[in-house]
């Protein structure tokens, strides 16, 4: 199954959640993208049931190997684009916003591409 942007999302916020504290739960998920818990549960469901997450008695949701190797893949993404914005002269918040949305969409060509120029002119 092919999974969709908000899918990347939701899976990239789990693993930034996760950096920033010891567990994650539904309504960790709920504050940070300001979502209703119905929403975030519905979506939660689908993903135990395709194989990105577990979620144990405790209700903390875990990234599997598949979900977190998407989530790492767009984290990855976000920041090496977000720094490429900022570099170019974009404000911080334009940056992160707009890395936000093209981080779906670009190839993995152009990406690795962009990521082999700018991030090997920093050193």
């Amino acid at each position: 199954m092919q999974i969709k942007e908000s899918g990347e999302d939701y899976l990239e916020s789990i693993l930034i959640l996760s950096k920033r504290q010891e567990s994650v739960r539904a309504t960790d998920i709920c504050n940070y993208f300001g979502y209703a818990r119905a929403s975030v549960s519905v979506v939660l469901k689908r993903f135990r049931q395709d194989g990105y997450v577990t979620v144990d008695d405790n209700n903390r949701i875990f990234l599997t190997k598949k979900g977190l190797e998407i989530a790492e893949r767009m984290y990855e993404r976000h920041r090496v684009i977000t720094s490429i914005f900022m570099q170019l002269g974009v404000s911080e918040d334009v940056a992160r916003k707009d890395a936000c949305r093209v981080e779906h969409y670009i190839s993995d060509e152009t990406f690795n591409a962009m990521k082999k120029h700018f991030l090997s002119n920093q050193n």
